[in-house]
């Protein structure tokens, strides 16, 4: 698995206390309260990222605790700053990945298939909203994040991906691009075209509510930190409490 180091977050520090490179520092050294800070700040990312290629929840959570156990191990060859949460989803899609092809199914990613594989409005269309209600009356009552997560679920991986990462996320193109490694051109396109089909299903209001879809906290965040904690422990990377 490419795991270069990867270009830096929008607006993240390098100097603050607590800052990804001392949490970092800190967790070569053994540190269990590292370790768990840093799934704290990234669980969120890494699940939506998971999220916008497997389609089940639970499934994204696996591939999140994975991720943790696979960059632990390899921490120390790390090169960047504030850039970890970027090189952690990298991982994160390419497990998410492997697990579809663990079933037969091929998702390309590099842009080659896209008009091949275009959606229809049809398909995108076909997600589910409460019985007897319509999509205006689902958002008078707030059911708009539902409504918005059962639409993105229904388009492609190559698209919800990337509508995942940029609009849900708020990443950059650019991030986006290293993330899923693809040009950042074809980002541009799937997410345009990601646009187009969730506005024909949803219509203009869906992207002020885009940030609140894909919660990852409480006790499932809590849950991951437990396991991946517990695993290092096994696995002697740090010392039990």
């Amino acid at each position: 698995m490419n795991i270069s180091t990867p270009p830096p977050l929008a607006g993240a520090a390098t100097t603050a206390p607590g800052s990804d490179a001392e949490l970092i520092g800190h967790a070569l050294q053994g540190d269990q309260a590292a370790f768990e800070a840093i799934m704290r700040r990234h669980n969120r990312l890494l699940f939506r990222a998971a999220r916008g290629v497997v389609a089940d929840d639970a499934e994204a959570q696996d591939v999140v605790q994975e991720t943790y156990l696979r960059a632990f191990t390899q921490l120390q060859d790390f090169q960047g700053g504030a850039s970890l949460g970027t090189w952690l989803a990298r991982i994160a899609i390419n497990l998410a990945l492997d697990v579809l092809r663990k079933r037969g199914r091929s998702v390309p990613m590099d842009g080659t298939q896209d008009l091949d594989h275009e959606p229809s409005t049809e398909h995108m269309m076909s997600f589910s909203a409460p019985p007897g209600a319509s999509p205006e009356a689902a958002l008078e009552r707030g059911e708009l994040r539902q409504l918005l997560q059962s639409a993105v679920e229904g388009l492609p991986p190559i698209y919800r991906s990337v509508f995942i990462l940029r609009a849900v996320q708020e990443m950059s193109v650019e991030e986006t691009a290293f993330c899923l490694q693809v040009s950042d051109a074809v980002v541009k396109t799937r997410y345009l075209r990601a646009r187009a089909l969730l506005r024909d299903a949803l219509g203009a209001r869906i992207e002020a509510h885009a940030e609140s879809a894909f919660p990852f906290a409480g006790e499932r965040c809590e849950q991951v930190v437990r396991y991946v904690v517990a695993e290092l422990q096994q696995r002697q990377r740090i010392a039990r409490r």
